[in-house]
């Protein structure tokens, strides 16, 4: 069992340090939860700030409370003009027009941003790289070490056996999640589009209800399920005549996430400004 008193001692002694101060947003939400815990876990960095929107029962309470790890000594606030002195990073995994609000904040504060939230169209996409010219951004549709490894295996599979192959890929999450197919299944299709030398707008495939034409050569197949509490399973699959070839990640925690994500803001801190996705983080551009 994690002593919840020697947690806030070593929390309080790291912010003697000076080390990175991190604002997490979104902390009445599960992911908001794992992302508190892995800050205060962290060697590198310190909970400075906690933000939760249209939650006015939580507001002012010890973050510590909600996510069982006792008095942190951070208040949770609702709007990030209460927090402009108290954080150096913003970890965001809320929803697009709220992460484009506090993009707008830490653009006009050069305060740097995590930003997991996906679901962006493709003109706020645009907003998000056009405000990298004034702050440091990684923006990435999965921040699991894994799942990022598993993209350099696609663009390698992509190219040797791509062109011989139908393509499909298989995402899985939880009831409640919105955007559909994920942001990851997303990135997965463009990877192994770009490797192939397609367009992804031209060649996906979402949906396949009353499509009684044969499979379009050279597509990219989407299918996608919503169930009970998964947290994340993807599949890209290569089938030929003769074989097929499966590569597949599954995350059972949401920590995976809120690791890699703590890891992509202590990377942040030394970047001055540009939009910057996890394989730089990790090094493996």
């Amino acid at each position: 069992m994690i002593n919840k008193i020697n947690l806030r001692e070593s929390h309080m002694i790291s912010m003697s340090n000076k080390p990175t101060r991190i604002a997490v947003s979104g902390v009445s939400g599960k992911m908001g939860r794992k992302l508190i815990q892995a800050v205060v876990q962290s060697e590198q960095v310190v909970l400075g700030a906690a933000l939760s929107r249209n939650c006015s029962e939580l507001y002012g309470m010890d973050v510590g409370k909600i996510t069982n790890m006792g008095i942190l000594g951070v208040k949770i606030k609702s709007d990030i003009n209460e927090i402009k002195e108290d954080f150096d990073i913003f970890i965001d995994f809320t929803r697009p027009d709220t992460s484009l609000t506090y993009l707008d904040f830490c653009r006009s504060y050069q305060k740097g941003i995590v930003i997991g939230t996906t679901g962006f169209s493709h003109t706020q996409k645009k907003i998000i790289n056009l405000a990298a010219q004034d702050t440091s951004i990684v923006f990435a549709a999965n921040f699991s070490v894994g799942i990022n490894l598993m993209l350099k295996l696609l663009e390698k599979a992509a190219k040797v056996i791509g062109n011989d192959a139908d393509i499909e890929i298989i995402e899985m999450h939880h009831r409640n999640k919105i955007d559909a197919p994920s942001g990851t299944a997303l990135v997965i299709g463009e990877t192994l589009a770009g490797a192939l030398g397609r367009d992804l707008d031209s060649v996906a495939v979402y949906c396949r209800e009353k499509n009684t034409v044969e499979q379009k050569e050279k597509s990219i197949g989407f299918s996608t399920i919503r169930a009970g509490d998964i947290v994340g399973e993807h599949t890209a699959i290569f089938a030929s005549i003769g074989e097929r070839l499966e590569i597949t990640h599954k995350a059972s925690s949401r920590m995976t996430f809120a690791s890699g994500a703590v890891r992509a803001a202590v990377w942040l801190s030394s970047q001055k400004k540009g939009i910057f996705d996890m394989t730089h983080v990790l090094n493996i551009k």
